[in-house]
């Protein structure tokens, strides 16, 4: 275990002297992900909020006869511009090009239809391939079925009709989410920039110890010492480790900073993030530094040059995140079995915490035995390697 020691530090120094480890380690990793993600989902929760409390403008052709549609929509935000098309080609032209995002035309016969009883025919023009306007389009859509509704309220009201007659099943949403669980909506990939920073904070001391260690002729001096091959390795998994683990320490205080910044209570949020969750997600995504730190030694170790390492380790740092993108797409309940999977058992245990959901204490049991369990396994593979002659050739 002395040896061990000795390694441990002999690495750890060399890569605190290493400036791109530790830029990466300090900065990159733990800091641009949550600065990033921040910045974009306010965007995203800004643009959204504008766009429904914001008015709109929707070009309307034969509008003159409908003045209490008109009305209607103008108390919902929509203003109704008549004069800026004529006919209904010239408005399906310019719906057509993107100049315009959505269109009304009203028929002719609009009001007889209302007063005989008839259905009164309004035609939305829309491209519904364009995304961009996808929001006006619902808006505009939503304005004009409360108007139809409306009339169909009133008119079985003049008839002595109660209305709730033509509404046999009230359907009601009793939403017992919690503002810090709606908020997972938003920060459920959270969980990907952590595991991202976890790899990326130690990814350069691995490349360091091992392929930079062989480009700059310093590996066989390094073997020729009086400590044992698995003690070496595992000197500069543990590095590795240390370093992975710091960088997930700084990103998850970094998020918690971030999202206090973000305007979740403008849309019923809440971001469950205080220190005691914090640690929480330390405890339940330290097993992933360990498994990061055997997985990019090992892959570092195949290579021969930096710049070699570089690469090979890039292509694996995408592998691990995967299993969240899936969940993303068709979610999932937490259970034993899915425990057993990295990555996706971390990602299922901070998605509860942030939610403020105590998760079941074997479920914590389960993700960190596996994911240790896959990093022990990878870093006795790198042993075997450099117990192998091959590693100098």
């Amino acid at each position: 275990m002395a040896g061990l020691g000795v390694v441990f530090r002999k690495e750890f120094v060399d890569s605190l002297r290493e400036r791109r480890s530790v830029v990466s380690a300090l900065v990159f990793g733990p800091l641009l992900g949550p600065v990033l993600f921040v910045l974009l989902t306010s965007y995203a929760v800004n643009l959204q909020i504008d766009e429904t409390e914001q008015p709109i403008e929707v070009p309307v052709v034969g509008g003159e006869g409908a003045a209490n549609l008109m009305a209607h929509l103008f108390r919902r935000q929509i203003d109704a511009d008549h004069d800026r098309f004529a006919d209904l080609d010239s408005l399906r032209d310019a719906v057509r090009t993107g100049d315009v995002d959505v269109g009304l035309v009203v028929d002719s016969e609009f009001g007889d239809a209302l007063r005989t009883g008839e259905p009164a025919r309004l035609w939305i023009v829309a491209d519904m391939a364009n995304n961009t306007a996808r929001r006006s389009i619902s808006r505009l859509r939503s304005a004009l079925g409360e108007y139809g509704m409306g009339i169909g309220i009133h008119r079985l009201a003049l008839r002595g009709i109660d209305p709730n007659l033509a509404t046999p099943v009230a359907v009601l949403t009793d939403d017992v989410s919690t503002p810090s669980g709606r908020a997972v909506l938003l920060l459920g990939m959270m969980t990907y920039f952590l595991l991202f920073s976890t790899l990326l904070g130690g990814t350069q001391v691995a490349i360091d110890t091992t392929a930079g260690e062989r480009e700059r002729g310093s590996l066989e001096p390094l073997l020729a010492l009086a400590v044992s091959r698995s003690e070496l390795v595992w000197g500069k998994i543990g590095v590795t480790f240390v370093f992975m683990a710091v960088s997930l320490a700084i990103c998850i205080v970094s998020f918690a900073i971030a999202v206090q910044f973000l305007p979740l209570a403008k849309i019923g949020m809440t971001a469950n993030l205080d220190p005691l969750v914090c640690a929480g997600i330390y405890v339940s995504m330290l097993p992933f530094a360990a498994l990061g730190a055997g997985v990019m030694t090992i892959v570092a170790s195949y290579t021969k040059s930096f710049r070699e390492a570089q690469t090979y380790t890039s292509i694996a740092m995408v592998v691990p995140p995967l299993p969240i993108i899936l969940v993303v797409l068709n979610p999932v309940q937490p259970s034993v079995p899915l425990m057993l999977v990295p990555s996706l058992s971390q990602h299922l245990l901070v998605t509860e915490l942030v939610k403020g959901e105590i998760f079941d204490p074997l479920h914590l049991v389960v993700s960190a035995a596996t994911t240790v369990a896959v990093g022990v396994a990878c870093g006795l593979a790198t042993v075997r390697r450099y117990r192998s002659e091959a590693l100098l050739v």
